[in-house]
């Protein structure tokens, strides 16, 4: 379905430097020219400054024209008018990295973010207004828009047009935008739907103009609601988001490139890649529920910065082939109109089985299944998108050689301090109500402690009997304690945030602490009324005394319960390198709950992407000298079904569709970015495990190229590039009709006579790159049977 978003173009006070952008029913218009825009989402929050000027740059030789990011203002402003706009919230600094590079920029400044963060952008300050209902013309939340949003708004503004980054100022920002992925949930808030938006275009029109566009897998078919405005896709999904418990999603490069080439065959002018590079949730930024630490979506850019090989080559190919055909595909009317020297070619076969062989002027094209070939001066293929000719990168994990980690990390330890919960169930405040725990804590940790006093007289009917504690509960994860004693937790899965929590219970008579636990992990970011969905212990909560038929049920919901936000530790900052706090290095415990850890290491020698091995903990948040590096749950582990070996490119990408990872934890490695590490000297490790693990397994790794393959057809160039390291071997080569995939080709019916891997050892061990010519001429003539040779190649790095 059609996601509705408006796009607004800001014109302020022009400078002798200024870049006039407007548009026309066709296509984005600079300085009086359509143009062919090819944009990718980088979200500067989900990585770090150090690292900007080289995504950026990588998005740049990857054939973008434009950056897009959000801007998340529950980030910037998580107490209300207090604001944060340092490290990696440093907007103006990423928006001049843009313009350093020569690109443009796209800017989506809210109020609604969504893109699995947590609360879709919204402070949660703004959720615990009275009679509060987002996106929607409730009146509390249009006195918001009209003051703290516009507030908000105007202040990213001023900043932006202080440092004159919008492009009426010579600056790079081309377009801006409001609201985000309102059309398909409209229509749940019926009349004052429809009223919100209507208020939003007519904002985005009193700004200057409001575009409609469009996001999803596909959008070909995509039509704006105005004649006068182009046809814009500003969020195609190169891949998908993880969720802990799940498995690992796939999008193919063949299935990008294919939707691509349909959106601008079909007069589109305007894509947006969301993501280019996905990145890392740090801290508490992960939305959901339950969307993991990990944001690396399968874009061109991998979560580390890397290229994710074959998908960042082949569609910097297919941006080259459009650029060149800009004319064309801005001023050209597909159906009718021959512009001469102007004219190119679309072949589309969205047959998912079958090849097609389709002649046209005198001369054939093989376009296979689900694919585009694109001919730009309507006679040579210049590109098909199920052709690859770019290499597949395989990315490995090295040890750290600065150290010998596992066996190095020295660990000491201290508990976690409930006494004050789990014996005095002491807290911050007092109610006869069971709250959600996003009133309650405001969402300023991912735990809060429900607390209550019972007392049984000796002969109370209920005691004696088999007893049990009832907790209907909305807590993505619950541990429940009686009078000191643990006595079990429950987490959601599948999908399933509102369950039932019941143990065996023996209370006494007297004085009774009872002690809850509950722990989010991501608040919902997507869906109508997502602001109203549970988080916490709502209740009922019930003790059940049995005794043969009869059953006893004591109601514990308007009882006095006592609340306390957060942990001691998180209090007390032991994740900080300078915390005086006491550590034990005796007898550190394993599977233990509710245990800190620390440890010292060395930084990884290189510049390598560093990661850190969790394999071994449960759940819980790990820190680098400070740094918080997100929340970290290997023990959940995905289910063993739905994985396949091989992954059929062809026919339309679902979310279920080429899932890995089947048996294994969703996420096992964890970002360290190198800004977050001492060069030289000590860095220190610190973990809070809640669920009890054994950080004996811990160790850090680097992450790098360790071979590189290619499957190409002959009459195609092949670059093969270890990433600035050189090429140690050829592993496998063969030129015919090779079978199989990258770390398992084998050789087919037919293959040349030549010795193939003599051939590349020869032009490419010992260098950082080579170029290859696949051509007979070059490996020989093996007779196919008709049938397109191919060269496949394996090189180890």
């Amino acid at each position: 379905m059609v996601s509705l978003r408006f796009l607004l173009c800001f014109l302020l006070v022009s400078s002798s430097y200024a870049t006039i952008v407007s548009h026309d029913g066709r296509a984005i218009t600079i300085d009086g020219h359509r143009r062919v825009l090819l944009s990718g989402s980088i979200h500067y929050p989900r990585s770090t400054p150090e690292m900007w000027p080289d995504l950026i740059k990588k998005g740049k030789e990857g054939g973008l024209d434009a950056i897009e990011t959000y801007v998340f203002w529950n980030a910037h402003e998580p107490t209300r008018r207090q604001y944060d706009f340092s490290g990696k919230l440093d907007l103006i600094r990423f928006l001049k990295t843009i313009q350093d590079e020569g690109l443009y920029g796209v800017l989506r400044i809210g109020p609604y973010a969504c893109a699995e963060w947590n609360y879709g952008g919204f402070p949660m300050w703004l959720h615990n207004m009275p009679g509060m209902v987002f996106r929607t013309t409730n009146k509390a939340f249009m006195v918001i828009l009209l003051d703290d949003m516009q507030n908000f708004t105007t202040m990213i503004v001023d900043m932006v047009k202080k440092e004159n980054l919008f492009a009426s100022q010579g600056g790079p920002i081309i377009l801006a935008q409001i609201e985000n992925e309102y059309g398909n949930v409209m229509g749940t808030y019926g009349e004052s739907g429809k009223a919100y938006i209507k208020w939003c275009a007519n904002m985005a029109q009193s700004l200057d103009v409001g575009l409609n566009t469009c996001n999803g897998f596909y959008y070909d078919n995509f039509v704006p609601n105005n004649p006068n405005t182009p046809k814009m896709w500003t969020g195609n999904w190169t891949g998908w988001f993880k969720q802990w418990g799940g498995k690992n999603p796939h999008r193919t490069t063949k299935d990008v490139a294919f939707s691509v080439a349909r959106f601008f065959q079909r007069g589109g002018t305007f894509n947006n890649y969301y993501m280019y590079h996905g990145r890392t949730n740090f801290d508490r930024t992960a939305g959901g529920p339950y969307i993991t630490t990990s944001y690396d979506y399968d874009a061109p850019l991998d979560e580390y910065g890397n290229l994710n090989q074959p998908k960042y080559g082949h569609l910097k190919q297919l941006h080259d082939v459009f650029h060149s055909m800009e004319k064309t595909l801005t001023y050209g009317n597909i159906s009718t109109i021959d512009f001469g020297n102007s004219s190119s070619l679309f072949f589309r076969n969205g047959n998912e089985t079958s090849d097609a062989t389709i002649t046209f002027q005198g001369k054939s094209y093989v376009v296979p299944a689900w694919s585009f070939s694109i001919l730009p001066d309507c006679k040579n293929e210049a590109y098909n998108s199920a052709k690859i000719t770019t290499q597949t990168s395989m990315m490995v994990k090295k040890p750290n050689e600065a150290e010998d980690s596992p066996s190095t990390l020295k660990w000491s330890w201290r508990p976690e301090n409930m006494d004050n919960f789990l014996l005095k169930g002491k807290g911050e405040s007092t109610k006869r109500q069971l709250f959600d725990q996003k009133v309650v804590s405001n969402d300023r940790s991912d735990y809060l402690w429900y607390m209550t006093t019972i007392k049984f007289k000796k002969r109370d009917p209920i005691l004696g009997k088999s007893m049990s504690l009832r907790i209907n509960s909305t807590a993505h994860v619950l541990y429940a304690f009686v009078n000191g004693q643990h006595i079990g937790n429950q987490h959601a899965e599948n999908g399933n945030f509102h369950y039932v929590f019941e143990k065996d219970v023996k209370f006494k008579s007297g004085r009774n602490v009872i002690s809850l636990l509950s722990i989010t992990v991501g608040l919902a970011n997507y869906g109508a009324f997502f602001e109203s969905k549970p988080a916490g212990i709502t209740g009922p909560i019930s003790i059940i005394g049995r005794n043969g038929d009869e059953t006893i049920v004591k109601d514990l919901s308007a009882h006095k319960w006592s609340y306390k936000t957060g942990l001691n530790g998180f209090e007390h900052q032991l994740f900080r390198t300078e915390s005086m706090s006491k550590w034990s290095v005796e007898s550190v415990p394993f599977n233990r709950t509710m245990t800190w850890y620390k440890a010292t290491f060395k930084a990884p020698l290189g510049n390598n992407p560093v990661v850190v091995d969790l394999l071994g903990l449960g759940k819980g948040t790990a820190w680098v000298n400070g740094n918080n590096i997100g929340r970290y749950w290997p023990a959940f582990i995905s289910s063993e079904n739905g994985c396949s070996a091989k992954c059929n490119y062809r026919g339309a990408y679902h979310a279920e569709k080429c899932l890995t990872n089947c048996g294994e934890p969703t996420q096992r490695w964890y970002h360290v970015p190198r800004s977050f590490l001492n060069a030289k000297g000590d860095n220190t490790l610190v973990l809070f495990e809640e669920m009890g693990g054994n950080p004996s397994l811990v160790s850090f790794q680097t992450t790098r190229v360790g071979s590189v393959c290619a499957n190409v057809y002959e009459k195609n160039i092949i670059e093969l590039s270890c990433d600035m390291k050189p090429i140690s071997a050829i592993k496998f080569a063969s030129f015919g009709n090779p079978d199989g995939n990258c770390g398992s080709f084998e050789k087919g019916t037919c293959e040349s006579s030549n010795n193939t891997v003599d051939i590349l050892t020869q032009e490419c061990v010992g260098k950082d790159k080579c170029s290859i010519d696949v051509s007979t001429e070059k490996f020989g003539s093996p007779d196919c049977n008709g049938v397109a040779r191919r060269l496949a190649v394996e090189a180890i790095c």
